[in-house]
């Protein structure tokens, strides 16, 4: 396919997760979605019902891959299509502070939650990896998908740490700078590649969970 054709991508976080509640860092560990969550899987899926789309990639992490699933079954373009699993959409591997509140890190990794605060890129949180590494897998699944879909839309399904990656990558700013932009569970976020690089079309997108009563503080 002509790879100068637009490509359009449909970026969504997962639901709201009981570890969310609890100030629970998750990284590549898991967390059951919250009552409030389900109902957001739920209003997503109402909400890409009749949206067409070419492909769906989800995060091997349950709490991404129900959110794809639901989107699989009630897409208007074709129910019971497969979701494809890309654990390059994982969140960033956060290791030693995975399963723990802030304040349990800070007593527990004093000294790893300073170097995680100072926002060095290229810091790596023990056990875990750096904004570098994460950012890096990030643009590449990005640009993959790209070059495999050129001239379609995809839709994928991840976590905010890919989020943040994304925006980064669409507006061209580097780890460096502090983010100001939410990223939003269950929130619909649009960028766009063709021959001109990237481009954001469209960011937190969560009227879908206002209609329904379910948004969430995150």
């Amino acid at each position: 396919m002509n790879q100068t054709k637009t490509t359009e991508l449909i970026i969504i976080r997962h639901g709201e997760t009981l570890w969310n509640l609890e100030n629970r860092w998750q990284g590549h560990q898991d967390s059951d979605l919250s009552p409030l969550g389900l109902q957001q899987v739920e209003a997503v899926a109402q909400r890409m019902a009749s949206v067409s789309f070419d492909a769906l990639y989800s995060s091997d992490l349950p709490r991404a891959y129900r959110m794809a699933e639901a989107i699989a079954a009630t897409s208007g373009c074709g129910r019971g299509r497969s979701v494809a699993i890309e654990p390059m959409l994982r969140e960033r591997k956060l290791g030693a502070f995975e399963g723990l509140t802030s304040e349990e890190i800070r007593q527990q990794h004093p000294a790893a939650y300073e170097g995680f605060a100072a926002r060095d890129p290229a810091f790596v949180i023990p056990d875990g990896e750096s904004l570098i590494a994460k950012h890096a897998r990030a643009v590449d699944v990005f640009e993959r998908i790209a070059r495999q879909h050129a001239g379609q839309r995809v839709v994928l399904v991840t976590h905010g740490g890919i989020l943040d990656s994304a925006f980064r990558l669409a507006v061209d700013l580097p780890l460096t700078v502090p983010r100001r932009w939410g990223l939003y569970n269950a929130s619909l976020n649009v960028m766009t590649h063709s021959s001109d690089g990237w481009r954001l079309d469209t960011w937190g997108d969560v009227s879908h969970l206002q209609r329904t009563g379910t948004l969430d503080d995150y």
